[in-house]
């Protein structure tokens, strides 16, 4: 397989890893000892997640993408990436996660642009160190609100005000979004809905819904909490779910990290109330983005199988899936 295949082409990022100077300021070497030292597994997910679309550069957009790493994680995401390459591996360290930013990116405009007025509100839950809101064109006329830990968005705002204030990011680095609101809030709690009205949050607002890479964390009684809330909006107004979900088999990933899993998610959220669920694999023609041809790639041969098999019948592994789903509901909406 040639590496045009796996969506790297002879790209000099490739060839040896060349960190930002701001990532040597004091400010943001303090701001990152605290990340390293003080943040538990969760927290510190949302750099390892920066840190791989940093490395994916040539196919994602994300200037903040390194400063917001930190040099340890894209250290890390790097040396995996290198041992792949000399390995040729078919799987590179990152694809997943580039395939799944892409996607999200996409399907944010098109629903965006599903709407019949531009304006709409666009909610990150388990933001992390997203930074879709200094990005993305397609937010222009959409009130963006960010939702995660308050030490997460409070560390995240010091290192992108770092950027800002830095003359080498200056001319390139602004805000896309018509607005962006930092809501300091855990979902996993009851409160996290009322925390974001407060800060602005209008209900009778049409509403994207991003949960992107956090909703297996929670326990399943606080992730259906969640994707409840969510759909009960579509009652008063237009509303879109974008949302990640683990299979049974990739929970097994970790013994401890990952909780919440759905075989079929096409099938829960109709029963939640979604009149309209798509449901896409990592591979998929809306779903692979030049980097997944070749057809002996791990998850094409998963997407060969029924979703049903636990096993691989090849060699008895885990078939571990990721699904990509937009879902969507309306007041006038009649359910199948």
């Amino acid at each position: 397989m040639s590496e045009h295949e796996n969506g790297f082409s002879d790209n000099p990022q490739w060839q040896e890893l060349k960190l930002p100077q701001l990532l040597f300021t004091d400010t943001v070497r303090e701001l990152h000892s605290t990340i390293d030292n003080e943040w538990n597994s969760l927290q510190r997910s949302a750099c390892q997640t920066a840190a791989g679309r940093a490395l994916w550069k040539h196919v994602i957009n994300d200037p903040l993408a390194d400063l917001l790493a930190g040099e340890a994680h894209l250290k890390t995401v790097y040396e995996k990436i290198k041992k792949d390459r000399l390995n040729n591996a078919r799987e590179i360290s990152g694809v997943i996660l580039a395939i799944r930013t892409l996607w999200f990116d996409s399907q944010i405009e098109a629903a965006l642009n599903s709407f019949n007025d531009k304006e709409a509100q666009v909610v990150l839950l388990g933001a992390g160190m997203d930074a879709r809101a200094y990005r993305l064109g397609c937010l222009k006329d959409s009130d963006v609100f960010e939702v995660d830990f308050p030490e997460v968005l409070q560390v995240k705002a010091t290192l992108i005000q770092a950027a800002m204030e830095s003359r080498d990011e200056q001319q390139h680095l602004k805000m896309t979004a018509k607005s962006l609101t930092r809501v300091a809030a855990d979902i996993r709690e009851n409160d996290w809905l009322e925390k974001l009205q407060i800060s602005g949050f209008k209900p009778e607002k049409k509403t994207v819904w991003v949960l992107e890479g956090i909703i297996y964390y929670l326990s399943h009684t606080q992730a259906m909490q969640v994707l409840k809330i969510i759909a009960d909006k579509r009652t008063l107004v237009h509303t879109v779910l974008l949302a990640d979900f683990m299979n049974k088999s990739s929970t097994t990933l970790s013994n401890s990290t990952f909780i919440f899993y759905s075989d079929w998610p096409d099938h829960l959220l109709p029963s939640l109330g979604f009149s309209h669920v798509k449901l896409s694999q990592i591979g998929d023609p809306d779903a692979h983005f030049g980097l997944m041809h070749d057809p002996l790639n791990l998850f094409n041969k998963l997407r060969s199988l029924p979703r049903s098999i636990q096993t691989h019948p090849d060699d008895g592994t885990p078939c571990c899936r990721l699904y990509l789903v937009q879902a969507s509901g309306s007041p006038n909406q009649t359910i199948p």
